[in-house]
């Protein structure tokens, strides 16, 4: 389950076993979990956060979108 941002307390991941799904990238803090839709950004999911907490976080997969693209891309080529 590679690791591709830690922002503060946030971890952005996916797992080796979301190959052949889009691109999207797995948020984590303590229990909390959501899940984002790379390209385009979009939140499909969330257990634990609150509406303020996928605002913020939604912004940091915005800002970060290049970069974690870049990593899906690299893991998941032949």
């Amino acid at each position: 389950m590679p690791t591709i941002l830690r922002i503060g307390s946030y971890r952005f991941f996916f797992y080796a076993g979301d190959y052949g799904e889009p691109p999207h990238i797995h948020v984590e803090h303590d229990d909390n979990i959501a899940k984002f839709w790379i390209d385009p950004v979009i939140f499909e999911s969330s257990r634990g956060f609150g509406r303020k907490d996928i605002n913020r976080i939604q912004k940091l997969v915005e800002k970060y979108q290049e970069i974690l693209l870049r990593g899906w891309n690299e893991f998941f080529s032949d």
